[in-house]
């Protein structure tokens, strides 16, 4: 990382502006960003570089849709999320560039992977009908839930996202509500894990958050907020753990000073956008990217 080329700089510029649009509009753009990052600089360094521009993604995002959040969310799956940023923490002291260029390909392709299996179970009815700009950018079409959490199979719910509802966390009857709940915990502690290793590790956590808050019946308002609270939250608390690796120092400071001018306008372009937005074709274009990106970590 001692010398950037103007090629790069610019590259990495343009992976910051993209950090802001996916923040504030269709969130798979991220997933381009963490391969320019990984492409242009040490594979291991790119994500402390990266981290306080998703921080900075992460405080736009929270400032448009502050009032959005599902806090009972939240706190379901911090416990759990924490346990996969240790495990993160700890494979990132034992892996070298090369190791970690490697999982950043391979958790880009298995995110890959998500995104379309969520396709296909968006084809199939199941999300939002304003296609919500998730994590990894793939919106749905058929509404469960209320505006700002989870609801029922059609639409009923209260307005601050209270837990009725959904099939995720409710069921019939004392026994349903029983087997339920115990399914919903399940079901947080895995993806908390598995999300929390994937972001500390490659920065690369939305895919697997972004199915859970899909599964839960999330809409537009409330996923955004809900989205952009956790991520605030979680990227804040890495921190700490991307100092004592070496990945956050004065250097990786030096160069998030320049590319942070980068993200405000891709923040504001990503909130003017957001409703115009042709979802199937910018899917498409951030799958590809991202296929492109994945197996040019892992080949070169």
């Amino acid at each position: 990382m001692d010398t950037i080329t103007l090629w790069q700089l610019a590259a990495l510029a343009a992976a910051s502006t993209l950090v802001g649009f996916s923040k504030t509009a269709v969130s798979g753009a991220n997933t381009i960003s963490l391969a320019v990052f990984a492409a242009v600089l040490p594979a291991r360094e790119s994500t402390g570089v990266l981290l306080p521009i998703l921080i900075a993604g992460d405080l736009l995002a929270v400032h448009v849709y502050r009032r959005h959040a599902h806090w009972p969310t939240l706190l379901r799956l911090f416990p759990a999320v924490a346990v996969g940023v240790v495990a993160g923490t700890l494979f990132m002291v034992w892996a070298d560039d090369a190791a970690v260029r490697i999982s950043i390909g391979a958790i880009l392709l298995f995110m890959t992977g998500v995104t379309l299996w969520r396709r296909r179970i968006a084809e199939n009815g199941i999300g939002t009908e304003n296609g919500i700009g998730t994590e990894n950018g793939i919106g749905t079409e058929n509404g469960i839930g209320t505006e700002n959490g989870i609801g029922t199979e059609s639409g009923s719910g209260t307005e601050n996202g209270s837990e009725t509802g959904s099939g995720a966390e409710t069921g019939t009857g004392s026994g349903g509500e029983a087997a339920s709940a115990a399914s919903g915990r399940t079901a947080a502690r895995g993806y908390g894990v598995l999300g929390g290793f994937t972001t500390m590790v490659a920065n690369a956590g939305g895919p697997v958050m972004s199915l859970y808050l899909l599964s839960a019946g999330f809409r537009k308002l409330g996923f955004l907020g809900t989205s952009a609270w956790f991520f605030l939250i979680v990227n804040v608390s890495k921190v700490p753990f991307s100092v004592s690796l070496g990945l956050i120092d004065a250097r990786s400071l030096l160069l998030d000073a320049c590319l942070l001018l980068f993200v405000l306008p891709g923040a504001y372009l990503g909130r003017a956008c957001v409703d115009r937005i042709n979802q199937k074709v910018f899917d498409r274009i951030v799958i590809g990217a991202t296929v492109v990106g994945g197996l040019q970590l892992l080949l070169f």
